[in-house]
């Protein structure tokens, strides 16, 4: 069936009164008549000879074919939203300072390198990076963006999240020398750790329906995240370190990783600024390049 333009428009009608819950709304929305809205709804399920809502005085609702068909108009509906402010963007350069707090290994290691092409792209965008574990008090500093690994408390702030990662158990060859490899979640109760004292001091584990709780203990703990790492990599305990930061070194034979076959807990990266900081043109661009830059290295570590 050939796409005319006129069913196109009819596409994003659809899709906007799905969006609004009523031909009203999505009227009010579109700047059109509820006439024209009507209009275009009934002309649509013409076309396709099929229904799409299910409408009455007070209500309308999804029928199963309209359910499949809406998650094709609202694709549509955004890739064209999403071209028209790529455009805007272009138009009018975005200038003035972001300043940026991020913990010292993730900002290392996929922050400050995702800032490099996006400075790149926007140079008239200044960019003040602060690397810190502590977690900072983002009003106070006048901070633009923060980078964190935990959802919000109640703070009053805004957060988007940027990127889920993936951990894995590791352990130097040296260590697996000297005190096995752990085959099961029960051999990890006798195992040194690498303690990283910004998480909990337990590791949950699960693999189909059941799931583990270990509590872990070691003669070294810190606060940095690379140092964590370092200490891990030099034959000192265990850990649970981000997947990013375990291949390179998985593959350079610096580590090893246990238990792969068990499920680990996802580090979910969020990108928390000021309420009413989302109306800055040049914060927008930024947590929008970074979703983008996450996805893209999501591949690349796969790789490595």
């Amino acid at each position: 069936m050939d796409l005319s333009f006129d069913q196109l428009k009819s596409m994003v009608v659809f899709a906007k009164v799905v969006e609004h819950g009523s031909l009203s709304a999505a009227a009010r929305q579109l700047k059109l008549s509820r006439a024209v809205v009507s209009y275009h709804l009934k002309k649509l399920e013409q076309q396709l000879e099929v229904k799409l809502l299910n409408r009455s005085t007070r209500s309308i609702s999804l029928t199963d074919t309209g359910e499949a068909y809406y998650q094709r108009c609202r694709i549509i509906t955004e890739q064209a939203t999403a071209a028209n402010q790529q455009i805007e963007n272009l138009k009018n350069e975005p200038v003035g300072l972001l300043k940026i707090t991020c913990p010292v290994n993730i900002g290392l290691q996929t922050i400050v390198p995702a800032l490099n092409e996006f400075r790149g792209l926007y140079p008239k965008i200044e960019l003040d990076v602060m690397l810190t574990d502590e977690v900072v008090n983002i009003l106070q500093q006048g901070i633009d963006l923060a980078i964190r690994g935990a959802p919000l408390k109640d703070s009053g702030l805004q957060a988007s999240k940027l990127s889920t990662l993936s951990t894995c158990l590791c352990g130097s060859p040296e260590y697996f020398k000297k005190h096995g490899r752990p085959t099961c979640p029960a051999d990890l109760n006798q195992h040194q750790w690498v303690i990283y004292k910004l998480t909990s001091g337990a590791l949950e584990l699960s693999k189909g329906s059941r799931s583990y709780s270990i509590e872990v203990k070691g003669s070294i703990s810190t606060n940095n995240a690379a140092a964590r790492t370092a200490f891990i990599e030099g034959g000192h305990g265990l850990g649970r370190i981000p997947t990013y930061d375990a291949l390179p070194r998985i593959k350079q034979g610096k580590l090893e990783s246990v238990l792969d076959d068990f499920q680990l807990s996802d580090i979910n990266v969020y990108g928390v600024f000021p309420p009413g900081a989302a109306n800055s043109k040049k914060l927008r661009l930024l947590i929008d390049y970074l979703k983008q830059y996450f996805i893209q290295q999501q591949g690349q570590w796969q790789r490595l």
